[in-house]
């Protein structure tokens, strides 16, 4: 089995690699005129080039490329599964970037991903298991695998693509629930059972790989992504990440045993594969609330809106780089609700706990009708006059003259109706 160091080098390549290919892709989009104009759904103010799911893809095969090399990671490339690893992933980056181009619609993307989907399944890549929280844990049918692969793969893509809106978020938390997870998934082939080390993953897994490559693909970008961008990862990057996500969640929470009750009954009475949403509670919040909210409107799916929890943190005041860092601080702390009673082996009522505890915080904080309350209570200054939000949150009358409100690009959007 590789050591993590081994494992830190692969990422490390994959960061380095996407780090330096960014900024001759960069040049190339201006050229290539592969840039997003600023309007009325979007934050950003300038004209900004979109492919940077390039660069990241780049990243992606040297770090693959490296791992091969490496003699370390021979077990993992005796099975067809980092092949079928590395065609899904041509197939939907392909997809992505060939809509930052010249646009796709919404079936084709969609099929496209269920073609990713299939490779995956066809080269094995796929869950053995899968557990209903609060009421059983199922080992799949051969019927049944091809369509929780498209299922997982659509769901994942989804949120990922759903949370890149403003600068650098995307990245932040794939970067921290991907590290998270690769955490959890090398103390599961590492477990120490009364002294004797033992493996609760089915092995060769390529979870762990999987997971510290995205790690270093969003490390790599975002300095180049992070507020003001230079460059966005565009769908190509996005869903790129959103496979790497699903491949890693699946072939770790849907391989991993819930027989063995290693970290206490309570606590994998909700694992495996309560764990990765967990982890990227964000973007999966993110992805129900689109639905709940484009489903009432009777809208479809893939109609754009600015009601995603980053534009929720924006219309109460936050600019960019601080909402961007608070849905950072959500993932880490999901993320350190799982790792907690992973390594000290106890702690699962903490894991409750604090999941309900969550919850409650981002309901109370992002529910519409709270918000809307405030906008009532703050609504007018005591003459009259509508308040509004300019950048970081200070209030200003709408009133006076333009020229004092507060600027800076990171401005929020005004309220929007729910």
């Amino acid at each position: 089995m590789p050591r993590t160091t081994e494992y830190l080098v692969i990422g490390a390549c994959a960061a380095g690699t996407t780090f330096l290919l960014t900024y001759p892709v960069r040049f190339l989009a201006v050229r290539c005129g592969w840039v997003v104009e600023p309007d009325e759904r979007r934050v950003h103010t300038v004209t900004t080039p979109d492919v940077g799911g390039i660069a990241m893809f780049g990243g992606f095969l040297v770090a693959m490329l490296v791992a091969r090399l490496m003699g370390s990671f021979d077990a993992l490339f005796s099975t067809s599964e980092l092949a079928g690893v590395v065609l899904a992933a041509c197939v939907i980056f392909l997809v992505g970037l060939f809509d930052d181009i010249r646009d796709v619609s919404a079936p084709a993307k969609v099929a496209g991903t269920v073609v990713a989907g299939l490779v995956l399944w066809w080269l094995g890549v796929t869950m053995q298991y899968f557990r209903l929280p609060l009421v059983d844990v199922y080992v799949l049918a051969n019927d049944w695998v091809p369509l929780i692969t498209i299922v997982w793969l659509l769901g994942m893509t989804q949120a990922i693509n759903l949370i890149d809106g403003l600068d650098g978020l995307a990245a932040g938390i794939v970067a921290i629930g991907a590290g998270a997870f690769f955490l959890y998934s090398r103390k599961l082939q590492a477990v120490d059972v009364l002294g004797v080390p033992q493996d609760f993953l089915a092995e060769p897994n390529v979870g762990p790989l999987v997971c510290i490559i995205a790690v270093g693909l969003c490390v790599g970008f975002l300095p180049h992504n992070f507020n003001p961008a230079k460059i966005f990862m565009g769908d190509g990057g996005a869903l790129l990440l959103g496979l790497l996500m699903a491949v890693a969640t699946s072939v770790v929470g849907g391989r991993t045993d819930p027989a063995n009750l290693l970290f206490g009954q309570s606590y994998f009475f909700f694992a495996p594969l309560f764990i990765p949403l967990l982890i990227l509670g964000v973007p999966v919040l993110d992805t129900l609330f689109a639905i709940i909210r484009r489903t009432s409107r009777r809208q479809h799916f893939a109609t754009a809106d600015k009601g995603h929890l980053h534009h929720r943190l924006m219309n109460l005041g936050h600019g960019q780089r601080r909402s961007v860092m608070i849905l950072w601080l959500w993932t880490g702390l999901l993320s350190a609700l799982v790792l907690y009673p992973v390594y000290t082996n106890n702690g699962a009522s903490l894991a409750v706990i604090g999941l309900l505890a969550a919850g409650l915080g981002l309901f109370t904080v992002l529910h519409p009708e709270a918000r809307r309350s405030r906008s009532r209570l703050a609504g007018t200054n005591g003459t009259g006059h509508v308040v509004t939000y300019g950048g970081h949150g200070v209030p200003h009358d709408a009133t006076s003259d333009p020229s004092t409100a507060p600027g800076g690009d990171d401005r929020g959007p005004e309220e929007l109706e729910m």
